[in-house]
């Protein structure tokens, strides 16, 4: 397999109104991101934000702990046309950035333009930016509201303020019927209120395609018992057209230069207004684009849904491609079903080998998809990957920063013994992550039974498939290494980034799917003797990497593949124990000697300064 000179010696130097139509064409009257959001949302603008909001003293511990980076944006190697069209995107990121934070809080949508008109309240703003949204994450690992708003509560906005998932299950079990409409993907649960059923009904009188692309859907929402799902296009329908004009706007702009681009824009578009992404996802998988941009759109991780895991979140990436880079990537890939095969489970798939992997730059980022995210595998709906496979974005100037990578060599170094000091390495990490995003796409995609992982496995769902995912990729590095592509150095360098990326400065929160899986894969590794405990710090037995990592591995695809919910929770209740005499003493070790814990992103192409 062809080796990544290229590419490493760059990476070592460094989730209603009535006014828009789905034909009409905002092309010559594009409104700009702040223009597209200056009013805040009806019946908000009586609440005093400010009220008991956090000043400088509160402040100052988590902006001590924050890295600042700036993420430029090379204009010119962009065509006039991609300029254009990069400026539509934009306002529909903008746009679909206050979706999301509606769908994370019912307030954070008017907290976000209260905030932003106020001249004197820069600290609140950069921490509402960072935190997306009005609750933060404090050092301690606590979830705390920094301005008045209400309480965060497992429902977020996306089920009736109040639900309990015991509540909201004793409605499924009578109701069984219904679970798959009430859980779809990318809908809302609302309560069946005289109110509500009113004012879905006046979305489909003035949206009348949206009835079109969802049969059936007046009757259901009249007939509705109790609970209704009402399609994200309706509950958030002027947005939602809002965003579809903007895709066609600038589909229409590069439609000679990239038309395959330009297709999957079109796609999308009537993706949002159908809630199911079949034809944009095909599009965007399998499209040959040959221009500059690319882009995420939509909603796609459940991440945010700490009640059932299932309901999508927004996101919008628009992203530079790299072609030199992506070339060589794409190259050398190599046959992932090998690796497939390989797997220790028995019902291996066939998968595409040319899985379509692209590196680019980060031009912006919007909604879930805000922060320092390194690279997406995507789509996750099992019958899209079946029937066109995945498409992999690695986002080259997140993952190749001098500045985050020694935020975590910092914290390694200050949880593993003397000997191990060096071990991590900016190219560990790049390989890490990219297999990382290729498991993904390896292992099981169905139950035993056939159906969807899911929707079996519920909240615990994208817990386990991103344990699956690390898994897989110190399994395909080890075959890797014995097939001569990675070095012994190499080797070292991705098995010593698997082990930083299990530690934890503080205890998870059980609805942290990311921590909670990570913690998971420490204490394993602890059992299994690769980490061993001593005098303070940790020391790596690397060659018991393989043994620890292939049975954890083992041990997690049986939990996709019997789809278990009950029997999954018993598993990483037994695996997340936490020992104040151990794991509190490396993360303090790790806190003790950290510069940073959060990051704020700041993006030239928004015409922003770096802060």
């Amino acid at each position: 397999m062809k080796k990544l000179a290229l590419i490493c010696f760059g990476f070592a130097a460094a989730c209603s109104g009535e006014n828009a139509a789905p034909t009409q064409s905002a092309t010559d009257n594009v409104e700009t991101p702040t223009q597209a959001s200056e009013q805040a949302p009806a019946g908000t603008t009586n609440v005093d934000f400010l009220d008991g909001a956090w000043g400088e003293e509160a402040l100052a511990p988590i902006f001590d702990k924050t890295l600042r980076i700036h993420l430029g944006f090379d204009e010119a190697g962009l065509s006039d046309a991609e300029k254009a069209a990069a400026k539509e995107l934009i306002a529909a990121g903008d746009r679909l950035h206050d979706l999301y934070l509606d769908q994370r809080h019912p307030q954070a949508r008017a907290a976000r333009h209260f905030i932003e008109a106020q001249s004197d309240q820069e600290g609140l703003k950069d921490l509402f930016r960072m935190s997306k949204g009005p609750i933060t994450t404090t050092l301690d690992n606590n979830r705390v509201k920094f301005l008045n708003v209400e309480d965060e509560t497992a429902s977020k906005n996306v089920y009736p303020a109040g639900t309990t998932r015991e509540k909201f299950d004793a409605f499924l079990e009578q109701n069984p019927e219904r679970r798959a409409e009430l859980l779809h993907l990318r809908s809302t649960v609302q309560a069946t209120t005289p109110e509500n059923v009113a004012a879905a009904l006046k979305t489909l009188d003035s949206y009348p395609a949206l009835e079109v692309l969802h049969p059936g859907i007046r009757e259901r929402l009249q007939n509705a018992d109790e609970y209704m799902a009402v399609p994200y296009s309706v509950a958030y329908a002027e947005d939602i057209f809002f965003i579809y004009d903007r895709l066609n706007a600038a589909a229409d702009l590069i439609a000679d230069e990239d038309p395959a681009f330009a297709r999957f824009l079109r796609l999308r578009g009537r993706d949002f207004l159908a809630d199911d992404y079949d034809g944009g996802d095909a599009a965007w998988i399998t499209g040959e684009f040959t221009g500059n941009l690319n882009a995420q759109i939509g909603s796609y991780e459940t991440y945010d849904d700490t009640l059932y895991g299932v309901k999508s979140f927004f996101s919008l990436s628009l992203l530079q491609r790299d072609k030199a880079k992506t070339a060589e990537l794409a190259a050398s890939i190599g046959d992932i079903q090998k690796i497939e095969d390989a797997l220790p489970y028995s019902a291996n798939k066939t998968v595409r080998s040319d899985i379509p992997v692209g590196v680019y730059n980060v031009v912006v980022d919007y909604g879930q998809s805000r922060g320092t995210n390194t690279a997406t595998i995507l789509p996750n709906e099992g019958h899209l990957s079946r029937q066109y496979g995945r498409t992999i974005l690695i986002r080259s100037n997140i993952l190749t920063n001098e500045a985050i990578f020694k935020t975590a060599e910092r914290s390694f170094n200050a949880a593993v013994a003397d000997e191990h000091q060096g071990d991590l390495t900016l190219e560990g990490g790049f390989y890490r992550t990219l297999w990382h995003e290729i498991g993904h796409y390896l292992g099981p995609d169905q139950t035993k039974d056939g159906g969807d992982i899911d929707a079996a496995l519920q909240d615990t769902a994208d817990l386990i498939e991103e344990m699956k995912s690390d898994l897989v990729s110190l399994f395909a590095t080890r075959m890797l290494h014995e097939d001569g592509v990675h070095s012994d150095a190499r080797l070292k360098g991705i098995y010593a980034a698997g082990i930083r990326r299990v530690l934890q400065k503080n205890k998870p929160r059980r609805s942290q799917a990311y921590q909670t899986m990570q913690l998971i894969q420490w204490n394993w590794f602890m059992d299994k003797g690769l980490l061993r405990f001593e005098d303070g710090r940790l020391h790596i037995d690397y060659a018991r990497y393989p043994e620890a990592a292939n049975s954890l591995l083992e041990a997690v695809i049986d939990l996709q593949y019997q789809g278990d919910r009950n029997a999954t929770e018993v598993f990483i209740t037994q695996w997340t124990a936490w020992d104040e005499d151990l794991h509190g003493v490396v993360a303090k070790n790790m806190r003790d000697t950290e510069q940073y814990r959060y990051r704020l992103v700041t993006y030239e192409a928004l015409g922003e300064e770096a802060k």
